[in-house]
Formats: structure tokens, C-alpha cells, sequence
């Protein structure tokens, strides 16, 4: 029944130019077109057409399939490593930095473009990443997934050893020299405004009650990365930096 499905996908569906997308990035032709999607279909949408389903459904749950497989990935890969290792290092790979980073290697922008209104951030391509995972996982179960996973996402797109030694946490790279330093740091909220009908954020970074840094980004731990990023150049912060 799916390899029908499939071959009817692919020539008479009525969204085969959305199969011919896909076919290259993941490698094979779904069974569950619609299922696939909507992982791309970002709820900037619903003003378009209401009531119809968002991909934050299939992101829930591919990023719980996406941090489970990763954990037993790394667990195999690392049989010597200690749990802080290995935790560090799955978050690493799950943060949505790093799923940006995939998603745009993957080319999902170019069918994302087509199911999102305005301008698209780059947190859209990682919860997009995260629907594909989950859609995948409806579509042939957990182990398949998890191989699809490693063999088609993972090795194919992560520099694990590069990751091993990447420190891109600025926040908490801030917070360990507000620390050392005997520093007050806090973040807050400056505003929350609409932008191409989303959720915008403006955050700024305190240190001893002076404003050091803002950013604005459609995510709010987002903006307060960028905002401590900003906050160590003005500080001139080099060895926690680097």
C-alpha cells in the first residue's frame, strides 16, 4: 500500500512538485505527503488559510524522537565518556543553533519559503527540521528513524569533532565572568511587538544595573544569546570568548 502510495505521489499527486522538492533532501518518496507537508507549514500560515494544521504538532514531537536518538547516538559513539560529557554534548547538537545550522545544509529554506509568510527567521528552519524528524517517525517508526537519523542528518551534516570543542553558549559564558568578576547580571524583557504577524522580542543584558547589550529575535532565548554575545565583544571578554 505505501509503495503505491508513493509511485502516486511522486506522478499524479497533485502536490508531486512538493515530492520532486523533497525527493533530493530526504532521499525517498513519502508515503504521507500531507503529514510532510506540514512540517513545513509554520503557523504564520493560519491568516491564509484558518484552521488548517501547523508543523508545531510534528515539532513537539520530532524534537523529543530527535533528542532521544541523539542521546543513544552519542552513547554509543562515547563509551568511555562520563554523563556531563555526553549531556553537553547532546545539547550541543539539539540547540536550535545548531538545527538552524543542519536545516540550512539540508536546503529545508527553499521549501520552507513557500509554506511561511514574511520574513523567514532562522529558528523557523530548525523547528521545521525537528517536524521532518517527527514526520519521518510517523511515516516508518523509531528505528528506522533513528538510523534515517544518524545516517542522513547527523554524519552527514555535523562536524562532531568540531562540535566537541565548540563553546557557543554565550550566556553562560557571561555568567561564569559576571561570576568571577563578583558581578550582577540579569536579562529583561525591554518589548514584545509584532513582526511579520509573529512574536518579536527585544531583550537587553544588565551587568551592575547598566545596559551593556540588546538584541531582537523571534526567539526569546534567541535574542538573549545574541544580546550576551554582543555584551563579551563590548567587554572586550577574549578568554571566555574564544
Amino acid at each position: 500500500m505505501n509503495l503505491v502510495r508513493r509511485l502516486y505521489n511522486r506522478y499524479l499527486s497533485a502536490d508531486r512538485e512538493l515530492t520532486n522538492k523533497l525527493r533530493p533532501i530526504l532521499g525517498f518518496t513519502p508515503a504521507r505527503l500531507s503529514l510532510f507537508k506540514t512540517a513545513f507549514y509554520h503557523k504564520s500560515m493560519t491568516n491564509e488559510t484558518p484552521g488548517r494544521p501547523t508543523n508545531e504538532r510534528l515539532e513537539y514531537l520530532g524534537d523529543a524522537i530527535l533528542s532521544t536518538i541523539v542521546a543513544e547516538y552519542l552513547f554509543r559513539k562515547y563509551p568511555n565518556k562520563d554523563e556531563g560529557f555526553l549531556t553537553k554534548m547532546r545539547s550541543k547538537i539539539v540547540k536550535r543553533h545548531t538545527l538552524n545550522e543542519i536545516a540550512d545544509k539540508m536546503g529545508l529554506d527553499v521549501i520552507l519559503a513557500e509554506y511561511s509568510l514574511g520574513k523567514m527567521s532562522s529558528s523557523m528552519l530548525g523547528n521545521a527540521l525537528e517536524a521532518l524528524v517527527g514526520a519521518i517517525y510517523v511515516e516508518f517508526g523509531y528505528v528506522r528513524t533513528r538510523n534515517y537519523v544518524i545516517r542522513n542528518i547527523l554524519m552527514k551534516y555535523l562536524d562532531i569533532i568540531e562540535l566537541e570543542s565548540r563553546d557557543d553558549n554565550h550566556k553562560s559564558q557571561l555568567l561564569e565572568w559576571c561570576q568571577k568578576q563578583g558581578k550582577e547580571i540579569s536579562f529583561t524583557t525591554l518589548s514584545k511587538f509584532k513582526l511579520d504577524k509573529r512574536d518579536c522580542f527585544k531583550v537587553a543584558v544588565l551587568i551592575d544595573g547598566q545596559e551593556m547589550a540588546t538584541a531582537e529575535d523571534f526567539n526569546k532565548k534567541s535574542a538573549e544569546q545574541t544580546a550576551a554575545s554582543r555584551a563579551i565583544q563590548r567587554l572586550n571578554i577574549f578568554s571566555t570568548a574564544n
